[in-house]
């Protein structure tokens, strides 16, 4: 079986209510349960929270709501033992998990194609995650370190005088979702020491962790939409 968990916490502190707040029209959460259902992947796609009013939105969307222990909750719980406890009690009810997908709830650039292109190539061993990646913009190792005064200085002082085009090109966590098999996500696996990337184009995922980041997002999401209408 292919199971989709999405991690939903009712504590957002930088935008509150964030993951039930409406974007463009729709409850946030809305997007990644309907990115899983369009992917037409999974034999269950649930969303774990500790709130209440989370809980019953995922009801109202089609998700199987999983209550989340509050020591699973808190703002320094990683994604590893969410997803882990995730496995464990919805095996107890739906039978072993072979593939488990976790999708971040604020999601709404996700594409269900992106999902499954993930899923290919996903290595046959149990200890690899497969996540999409964008490329930076401009090469890292041109960054520059700023003292107190204002005053700068390479990071990486053996770059300044190399090529951009002879620079190693590098990539970040688009924050979308993670790929796994069952055992990877039991055994507590790092994410980003045992991965294989999917590149994605860098207007395919924003961060949204700020009242700032979320108003561009909106904006973002509304002009593209209304070009593909």
């Amino acid at each position: 079986m292919k199971l989709a968990v999405i991690p939903a916490r009712g504590g957002s502190k930088r935008i509150p209510r964030k993951n039930i707040r409406p974007f463009a029209g729709r409850p946030m959460l809305a997007y990644a349960v309907a990115a899983a259902r369009n992917s037409q992947l999974f034999d269950c796609i649930a969303v774990s929270s500790e709130d209440s009013d989370i809980l019953d939105l995922a009801i109202s969307l089609g998700a199987k709501p999983l209550p989340r222990p509050e020591g699973l909750a808190d703002d320094f719980t990683p994604t590893v033992p969410v997803v882990a406890h995730a496995i464990s009690a919805l095996e107890a009810e739906l039978g072993r998990m072979d593939v488990v997908c976790c999708i971040y709830p604020a999601v709404p650039f996700l594409r269900p194609d992106d999902i499954r292109d993930a899923l290919n190539i996903l290595p046959p061993a149990t200890t690899k995650f497969a996540f999409p990646v964008i490329r930076f913009p401009s090469a890292v190792q041109r960054a520059l370190r700023l003292d107190s005064e204002g005053g700068v200085s390479p990071l990486f002082p053996d770059a300044t005088e190399k090529r951009s085009q002879d620079l190693e090109a590098a990539y970040y966590d688009a924050g979308q979702f993670y790929w796994a098999s069952r055992e990877c996500w039991l055994t507590g696996r790092s994410i980003h020491a045992n991965g294989v990337g999917l590149v994605i184009p860098e207007w395919r995922a924003v961060d949204i962790d700020t009242p700032d980041d979320w108003h561009r997002a909106e904006l973002m999401f509304k002009a593209m939409n209304e070009t593909l209408t």
